[in-house]
């Protein structure tokens, strides 16, 4: 049995609005995630911890969209997920 598996999630070539939605949609669920992991059960240092990785999921979407806004027409995207 494998110790570790690679997922290629995105590789290519797309136009600035196709990576900013791609990128947008991606951060979107991750935000998602962690406000739906937030609940009464929690510890207040897990909430602590979730509301600070969702601030720093909406400054990245903030800088990406930013950074996708000054580059020219096209953008190249390549995301793997590493899984051990």
């Amino acid at each position: 049995m494998k110790n570790n598996m690679e997922i290629q999630l995105i590789e290519g070539q797309y136009s600035n609005n196709e990576a900013m939605e791609l990128l947008t949609q991606l951060i979107h669920v991750k935000i998602k995630f962690h406000e739906n992991k937030i609940s009464g059960q929690c510890t207040e240092e897990d909430i602590k911890s979730r509301e600070r990785r969702i601030k720093q999921l909406q400054k990245d979407l903030y800088e990406v969209r930013n950074f996708i806004t000054a580059k020219g027409k096209s953008i190249s995207l390549r995301s793997t997920i590493e899984i051990q």
